[in-house]
């Protein structure tokens, strides 16, 4: 892509000057609406950057799903155990509060399928799968139980991602009582989802991979919902009581991708701020695919 575009009888526009437009575009929208909202985009082809609000922190909800990913692909390439490893169905999991039980409600969870199936095996690739595509929180429970929180969390700071808190696993109310969540920011998901694309986290084939699991999610509606069918979208989704999240790569037939984050909170409307991060997707995919 050229630095420079000409407009005749207008002199020169500099694409970094079309970049400040279209930030203060979305910033105008974003004002329009109830809510905070953070955005984070990379143009991986050119380096050009988006950033508002981008080190504000919000409860990460399943965003935190994809370090999680991450910790596993890190410890089978370090050989503590392998993809095909059996894990067994238990509905018990500990909080980080004080080492009480709890368990999880099918009728909370986003897939149930797992709830039928206690004392069976799966194996660590099918739970992290459904981790990720479905967003199963007793898959992602008996993952952070394998591979552990804290180590997800140093993983974290040793790629760069400063601010991401990956504490625990879903539903550990007590935890959540004393405010020990799970927390993000636009910034360091966009970090981590760049150095994904770019190959740059536990080697080449595990990011490929990462990136294959990640284009199968079944929740479409804010960063793919108003793009082009052949674009390709390679994400992870948040979602809990006024958070809505959606955090990924984006791939466009000509070879240009782009990693965008979109965080949302404290609105009241859901229809109103999901509608309004989709908009703000098929604003920066129109820039990009000028």
């Amino acid at each position: 892509m050229a630095t420079i575009i000409f407009i005749a009888g207008n002199g020169c526009m500099t694409h970094k000057s079309s970049t400040v437009q279209l930030k203060d575009k979305i910033a105008a929208q974003i004002a329009k609406h109830k809510g905070r909202f953070a955005v984070a985009f990379k143009n991986l082809s050119n380096g050009e950057q988006i950033l508002i609000n981008e080190h504000e922190n919000f409860h990460a909800a399943s965003t935190m799903k994809t370090p999680v990913m991450i910790e596993v692909f890190k410890q089978v390439h370090a050989g503590k155990f392998s993809m095909n490893d059996s894990v067994t169905l238990k509905n018990e999991f500990k909080s980080i509060v004080d080492g009480s039980s709890f368990s999880l409600s099918a009728g909370d969870d986003s897939e149930f399928d797992l709830y039928k199936h206690i004392g069976e095996k799966r194996s660590v690739y099918q739970l992290m799968y459904d981790m990720i595509i479905v967003s199963s929180n007793f898959a992602t429970n008996l993952i952070i139980d394998l591979v552990g929180a804290k180590n997800a969390n140093e993983t974290m700071r040793q790629i760069g991602a400063k601010d991401i808190q990956v504490l625990r696993g879903v539903e550990d109310a007590k935890a959540y009582e004393k405010g020990m969540n799970n927390t993000t920011t636009a910034y360091d998901l966009m970090l981590i989802f760049s150095k994904i694309a770019n190959g740059k986290i536990v080697s080449k084939s595990a990011c490929d991979s990462m990136i294959h699991i990640l284009s199968d999610q079944h929740f479409n509606s804010v960063i793919p919902a108003k793009l082009p069918k052949d674009v390709k979208v390679a994400h992870k989704t948040g979602s809990i009581t006024s958070v809505q999240h959606d955090s990924g790569i984006v791939f466009l037939p000509n070879g240009k991708k782009y990693v965008l984050v979109l965080l949302s909170k404290d609105w009241t409307d859901e229809k109103d701020a999901i509608s309004l991060m989709a908009d703000i997707s098929k604003m920066i995919y129109d820039h990009v695919d000028e």
